[in-house]
């Protein structure tokens, strides 16, 4: 199946946010853009110049835009506040939490430049915490999803789903692999190859990471499983268990913290269902700095021989 898993011209996931939105405004006509301004980096001119009435300009004034997002809410539309995910996580916390978790707005907050691969901005804006914020406020949806196409797939599919929800995606152009046709199923993991030897669950641009991992491993003899979990809450659990009761052990890869984010949401249901060993491909519980992706995931951990060190070592605890 890693033979089927192929890079058809890189984009960058953000940009499939901005193609969703466009397809969005052409159907829905209660979808609403928001943005702090920063329209050029969300990609979200189309949907601007087609619908010009449902877009709303809040400046930098991010509490402010979730503010009115929630009272647009309220109002029968679908808001899509957008900014980068620094910004539309950290800076408003408070907003988020009482006027949409709380009150269960219907409510889609869209954070582009999201981990490390954010690059040259510095630590300042490379957020590595925002997957475990968002998981931890009750009733809401988180999705990281891996590449171009599946971003655009998740966009539209977010206008359907009723409840509030936080959609992570990056500014780098990164390996677009996933069908271009795709029907994205919210809580739903994806198989990209069956293994025997490790589960390896990841999200968000560090899927493809793993992909090139599981090449490497194959030819050494070592079955991957790859499970693309583009859904962080609602976790597919039957998938996990179901992966991990084949292959006895886990390795999770994540472009965030260590703490709060994929690999704690899988531990926490193999300590419940199923223990076996784990081990975590992601920040060890620092802040980046500014350089490029390519330079930057391997020197804090996510490097594509990172993960099959991670394997090999999972592997001697079994």
């Amino acid at each position: 199946m890693l033979d089927k898993l192929v890079d058809t011209g890189k984009k960058a996931t953000r940009d499939g946010y901005g193609a969703g939105m466009h397809e969005l405004g052409k159907v829905n006509p209660n979808v609403v853009a928001l943005c702090a301004d920063l329209v050029a980096s969300l990609k979200i001119q189309e949907f601007i110049d087609e619908n010009p009435e449902r877009f709303i300009q809040s400046g930098i004034s991010e509490a402010n835009m979730m503010g009115m997002a929630a009272g647009l809410a309220t109002g029968g539309k679908i808001p899509f506040p957008s900014t980068f995910a620094n910004f539309a996580t950290g800076r408003v916390y408070d907003q988020i939490r009482q006027s949409i978790a709380y009150s269960e707005k219907n409510v889609k907050i869209c954070a582009s430049h999201a981990g490390l691969t954010l690059g040259e901005d510095g630590a300042t804006h490379q957020i590595l915490e925002d997957i475990g914020m968002m998981r931890m406020l009750p009733g809401f949806t988180v999705i990281n999803p891996c590449d171009y196409n599946q971003t655009k797939a998740a966009t539209i599919a977010l206008a359907e789903h009723v409840g509030p929800a936080y959609l992570r995606f990056g500014r780098p152009s990164w390996p677009n692999f996933t069908p271009a046709d795709q029907k994205f199923e919210i809580g739903k993991a994806l198989m990209l190859s069956e293994g025997t030897d490790v589960s390896i669950f990841s999200t968000g641009h560090m899927v493809w990471q793993t992909i090139e991992a599981a090449r490497a491993l194959e030819k050494e003899g070592i079955s991957c499983e790859l499970i693309n979990i583009h859904t962080i809450k609602p976790l597919d659990e039957a998938a996990v268990l179901a992966s991990v009761a084949k292959t006895g052990c886990v390795v999770t890869a994540e472009e965030h913290n260590r703490y709060g984010g994929l690999g704690d949401a899988i531990a926490q249901v193999l300590t419940s269902n199923h223990p076996v060993p784990q081990e975590y491909v992601a920040v060890n519980d620092s802040f980046g700095e500014s350089g490029k992706p390519a330079e930057l995931l391997p020197k804090y951990g996510l490097g594509i021989d990172d993960v099959v060190a991670a394997v090999k070592k999972v592997l001697k605890r079994k």
